[in-house]
């Protein structure tokens, strides 16, 4: 399992952005961590992938752990051999290489099993194989993404953390990148994903985490996250018939979420 025990990270030596986050990533599933922009999320993900250096960020208690074993101060490229690999926000594909060329890149910490999980991949993303020796700056929106995460599985991750993957996209690809993480994970691979489509995200998770300025405010099996009343209301813009509120309602909301209280 993953886990991740009252972690503080700072930025800058000064500014406190998790504040006590304690999350668990049992093998096998998928589990969503939801919130707003800025509530720390992508930060947890650098902290656990030991990608906080070059942001200038560094880990001030706690710990993270795969099996009991803390990771926290490793190198990233200890904790990719650890079986543990991010797909980043923004998809961050190498522009000027092939797709064919983004994949291998991935595999640098798994050269032995490069034909394997290259297959592997283009199985799961046949536009991928289709488009091998496209150069990748000229994909798609989508289609980068599914190269970011192809990407990502280059390496046989145990567990993926996926960052925002369906950002920017239209909601025919959104339900493609769900259906793409949900297949992900059915053949074996543990999911962390990362989302404020919260809708996208609780249809697929087994458990999830609500984070809000650097804090978990709520933890539930994701079936009852999509019932309860205040995600409905603040994540999901429903009312508690289940109607959609207007963007002025939005805005004027006043009611003050009982997680506050």
């Amino acid at each position: 399992m993953l886990a991740v025990r009252n972690l503080e990270v700072v930025y800058d030596d000064v500014i406190l952005v998790l504040r006590g986050v304690s999350i668990d990533v049992p093998d096998g599933a998928i589990v969503a961590l939801l919130g707003a922009n800025g509530a720390g999320k992508t930060t947890l993900l650098r902290a656990i992938s030991g990608l906080l250096d070059i942001h200038y960020g560094k880990i001030t208690k706690g710990a993270v752990t795969v099996d009991d074993t803390p990771i926290h101060h490793s190198s990233p490229a200890k904790i990719v051999s650890l079986g543990v690999k991010q797909s980043l926000e923004g998809r961050r594909v190498f522009a000027e290489l092939t797709v064919d060329e983004n994949l291998r890149v991935g595999a640098h910490a798994n050269t032995r099993k490069l034909r394997q999980n290259l297959d592997r991949v283009y199985d799961l993303f046949p536009v991928l194989c289709e488009r091998s020796k496209s150069t990748a700056g000229y994909l798609s929106g989508g289609e980068q993404q599914m190269l970011a995460m192809g990407r990502a599985l280059m390496s046989d991750p145990r567990y993926l953390l996926l960052d925002e993957p369906s950002l920017g996209l239209a909601p025919l690809l959104v339900q493609q990148v769900r259906d793409l993480i949900a297949e992900i994970n059915r053949q074996g691979t543990t999911v962390l994903l990362v989302e404020q489509n919260a809708t996208m995200a609780l249809s697929i998770a087994e458990h999830g985490y609500v984070m809000e300025t650097g804090k978990i405010v709520m933890d539930k099996p994701a079936a009852d996250l999509l019932a309860d009343e205040d995600i409905r209301e603040f994540y999901l813009g429903l009312g508690a018939e289940g109607a959609a509120k207007s963007f002025r309602d939005v805005k004027h909301y006043k009611r003050r979420k009982r997680w506050l209280s």
